[in-house]
């Protein structure tokens, strides 16, 4: 059977190659390509309802990306073998894939639609998250679902002082800024990802830079489109309407709708009680027997409340609660709030707060990675909580979904920028960040709670780290917009943009920008961060109120580390067979040590909760690798007795012999009731057979001659 593939090539600004093809695989769907780049290849399929479910008047859009473990030549870990629930690092790709799609398609497609992306083919040198999104907008465009498409994402890295799209993971290693821009050929969509501190004038070239690149993705679709002919979309009807009633909601509560707003109440509860209050009442003066859809009603006066809103911002320059545009909520903060933790703090600004805990652990703690692409460890986590009671509601704990993973990667993205070197920290750090109240930009409350534990806790960060979340209202009718610091979660829902920038004093370390809307302007991006860096400011300030560097010293009851160098050799005298030694040494002093071999040297990393523990487990340590010399002396114990003398072990592992000759001035015919075994002895190291490297001991150097003192 011969296959009908079409395919497209796709050339990077330095001449590297990305091809699509459809036709080949996956038929039965909607629509499949396979993306290549070097040895790394993706499925993309995608299939969508041709009817929407009764009552939905929302996309019920699912991304899913996996990677096969095949792919690299690798078989999954666990007890099953198999691949299994989509992992932290698949979950944050699919979310980076949906953040793109969503917005673009139709507001009024409601069909349930499904876009599943696997890795099938895996170039350890290539990153495949930079081309999920090409893949999944590639599969859109060769089916008849509709998407006001394409968009494609890229990966924008500056090494060496040069922007470069989708870099090698090699050279990725050496980047100051590693972002992720999604767009379509008229707009930026998604930004997300990490940078060393870097100014916004950096991060805005940097965007526009692979925005520039994008646009030929999106081209190569549209021709790849053209070329299976799949230009002309579905028809849909998912949605019927009553533009008498949508008028008659507007009219009768557009301007009680837009008082409210104007009202300015700080509560979120009072703001929605009070436009409840103006739809129950529109409803309540229709009489019990309206015959209208009330369902219809809630969906107009959403409209209405949405408009409302966003023009009272334009027009009176003032926000839901009262601020002006660029003002931030009241915040206050907390160190050392839990006395048992090793680092605290709680982060409030207005109705958002955060409760947040360090514990620093040893090596044995780190996170083990094991997935297609990477395997490995991990010594910094970072885990945001969002349970139901943070926003005042009732809903069963299923564990953490996509939005806890994503807001959590996020933080751990601008904390650890500012982290000390691996090899100046010998701890785990994991940060937990529990959302105790939310109304707004929980995930940069979590960056602010994150660095002042992190100081409480002693970690010696580069320097605090606050985060805020802008917002945005536009009007391209009459150009209007309104750039907001510091957004409610009202002002999410209703604005146009989420743009979430984390830095400190000195630049961005990370940041995350979704948004609604086509065209927009540069001029309004450029605000936007000029704004934000104000606010991050101000809260660093108030932050520095509360605690400006870390505390001197780690508290009393966080594990102590101490680092030791010895000689490749030594390192299974300290393990001892099957780990006895090493076993025993922690037994007796309460330490943990751990051993790795790097660079031709052991490395031991002690850790303890007392200092008598750890001087107890280096001593012992020492003793194990210390090499013996001529003319110490030594605490040794009797570990054997023969006819002409005893064996001693004077150092851990080391036993030397103590002739019967050297035991005492004088003439021993007998060795019967000298010494016992087990009895300490003091002796001293006088000899070492060059030949044999047998250790001759002496106790008779230690002891007076006879007759000494009379000659003294």
């Amino acid at each position: 059977m011969s296959y009908n593939a079409i395919s497209k090539t796709i050339f990077l600004p330095d001449g590297r190659e990305i091809t699509i093809e459809t036709g080949k695989l996956a038929k039965q769907a909607d629509g499949s390509v396979v993306v290549k780049m070097g040895n790394t290849m993706l499925l993309a399929a995608v299939v969508s309802n041709k009817e929407a479910r009764e009552g939905v008047d929302f996309l019920p859009l699912s991304v899913d990306y996996q990677e096969k473990f095949a792919s690299s030549g690798k078989i999954p870990g666990g007890f099953l073998r198999r691949e299994a629930r989509l992992s932290d690092y698949e979950v944050l790709v699919s979310r980076l894939v949906d953040r793109v799609l969503r917005p673009l398609f139709p507001g009024d497609y409601h069909a349930e639609t499904q876009m599943t992306i696997h890795l099938i083919s895996a170039d350890t040198e290539i990153m495949p998250d930079a081309l999920a999104a090409l893949a999944a907008s590639a599969a859109l465009a060769v089916s008849d679902i509709p998407f006001n498409g394409p968009i494609s994402e890229v990966r924008v890295a500056r090494i060496d002082g040069q922007l470069i799209i989708n870099p090698s993971v090699s050279d990725l290693q050496r980047a100051d800024i590693d972002l992720m821009v999604g767009a379509s050929i008229d707009s930026v969509v998604m930004v997300e990802g990490e940078m060393n501190e870097v100014s916004e004038a950096e991060m805005l070239e940097a965007i526009q830079f692979a925005h520039d690149a994008i646009k030929s993705h999106c081209q190569a679709q549209l021709d790849l489109a053209e070329m299976v002919g799949k230009t002309v979309k579905r028809e849909y009807t998912h949605e019927t309407h009553d533009e008498d009633l949508r008028k008659k909601v507007y009219e009768a509560t557009y301007d009680k709708a837009y008082a409210v707003a104007k009202r300015g109440s700080a509560n979120k509860q009072e703001r929605s009680e009070g436009f409840k209050a103006v739809r129950d009442e529109f409803i309540a003066s229709l009489g019990e027997d309206h015959g209208y859809d009330e369902n219809l009603i809630k969906v107009y006066y959403h409209d209405v409340e949405k408009e409302a809103v966003r023009n009272m911002i334009l027009d009176e320059r003032v926000r839901l609660d009262g601020r002006q545009l660029d003002e931030i909520r009241p915040i206050w903060s907390e160190v050392n709030y839990l006395p048992a933790t090793h680092g605290s703090a709680i982060f409030t600004r207005g109705e958002t707060q955060s409760l947040t805990t360090v514990t620093l652990g040893t090596k044995l703690d780190e996170q083990m990675i094991d997935s297609a692409m990477v395997s490995g460890t991990s010594k910094f986590l970072l885990h945001y909580n969002f349970p139901a009671f943070s926003t005042g509601e009732v809903r069963p704990n299923r564990g953490p979904g996509r939005r806890e993973i994503g807001h959590g990667n996020l933080a751990l993205r601008a904390l650890k920028k500012v982290l000390p070197a691996e090899a100046e920290n010998p701890y785990t750090i994991r940060i937990v960040s529990d959302i105790l109240e939310s109304n707004g930009s929980s995930s940069m409350a979590t960056v602010c709670a994150g660095s002042l534990a992190l100081m409480d806790a002693g970690v010696p960060v580069k320097g605090a780290v606050s985060g805020i979340a802008m917002g945005l209202i536009t009007d391209t009718s009459t150009g209007k917009f309104a750039v907001l610091s510091d957004i409610l979660g009202d002002e999410d829902h209703l604005g146009d943009m989420d743009f979430k920038v984390a830095g400190t004093k000195d630049g961005i370390t990370a940041c995350q920008m979704d948004i609604k809307i086509q065209g927009l302007s540069h001029e309004v991006m450029t605000q936007a961060l000029q704004q934000a860096n104000a606010g991050r400011l101000h809260i660093l300030n108030e932050m520095s109120k509360t605690l400006s560097s870390p505390n001197p010293d780690y508290k009393p009851h966080t594990p102590r580390s101490f680092n030791m160098v010895i000689d490749k050799e030594f390192i299974g005298a300290v393990i001892g067979p099957g780990g006895k030694v090493i076993q025993q040494i922690q037994k007796d002093t309460g330490a943990t040590i751990i051993i790795e071999e790097r660079n031709e040297k052991g490395h031991v990393n002690i850790f303890a909760t007392d200092q008598d523990s750890m001087n107890s487990a280096i001593g012992k340590i020492r003793a194990i690798t210390a090499q013996p010399e001529i003319g110490e002396v030594y605490i040794g114990k009797v570990k054997s007795i023969q006819p002409y003398g005893a064996f001693v072990e004077f150092m851990q592992g080391k036993d030397g012999l103590l002739h019967i000759s050297e035991i005492k001035h004088g003439r021993l015919e007998t060795m019967e009731g000298v010494l016992e075994i087990g009895e300490e002895v003091k002796v001293k190291l006088i000899d070492v057979d060059k030949k044999t490297g047998k250790f001759k001991l002496s106790r008779k150097a230690l002891l007076p001659k006879p007759g000494a003192e009379d000659n003294q």
